[in-house]
């Protein structure tokens, strides 16, 4: 999905894939971003986002996720990161329908391609990578860690029990 979101000829789409993607933003965190809320911090490329909660954070932007963004808002100077067709703010239906376009035209084989997959696929992603627990968390911007850990697919994985860590440690001092 990325790569044909990457080649679409709509650079929106490719900037709604990353938001949701690559960034674990809720869908209306996307669909509500403004061109304003895109800033520097500490060297960093951020968006401001006001999430759940009406809590802001301040979402650091992978330089690939910076280019997508500065390619849908073109030279324009205020208004929404993401717009539909008729150049009005996208909305998360539009945004549903861009993704299922995607994930057809990319054979994506899912029973209902949905904003949230995407959120979904971060998480899981980062988890299967070895990313801990409590920074993913904060990435996805969980209130509680069990939220988070519903995601892990390896829990159960007896081979990344703690356990082992701890024996391999106390061992090596022996």
């Amino acid at each position: 999905m990325l790569s044909t979101a990457r080649d679409s000829t709509n650079p929106n789409d490719f900037a709604l894939v990353a938001m949701l993607g690559l960034l674990g933003l809720r869908i209306f965190e996307a669909t509500g971003s403004d061109i304003e809320n895109m800033g520097k911090s500490h060297g960093h490329r951020v968006l401001k986002v006001c999430g759940k909660g009406t809590k802001v954070v301040l979402v650091p932007l992978p330089p690939a996720v910076a280019r997508a963004l500065d390619r849908a808002v073109g030279d324009r100077e205020g208004g929404p990161i993401l717009r539909s067709g008729t150049g009005s703010r996208m909305d998360r239906h539009c945004a549903t329908r861009r993704l299922r376009d995607l994930a057809k035209q990319g054979r994506v084989l899912t029973a209902r391609m949905h904003p949230h997959m995407l959120r979904h696929t971060f998480v899981t992603t980062m988890l299967d990578a070895g990313v801990d627990l409590r920074d993913v968390q904060i990435a996805a911007r969980h209130a509680d860690p069990r939220t988070t850990m519903r995601y892990d697919r390896a829990r159960n994985n007896l081979d990344r029990h703690p356990n082992y860590i701890l024996a391999a440690y106390m061992s090596s001092g022996t």
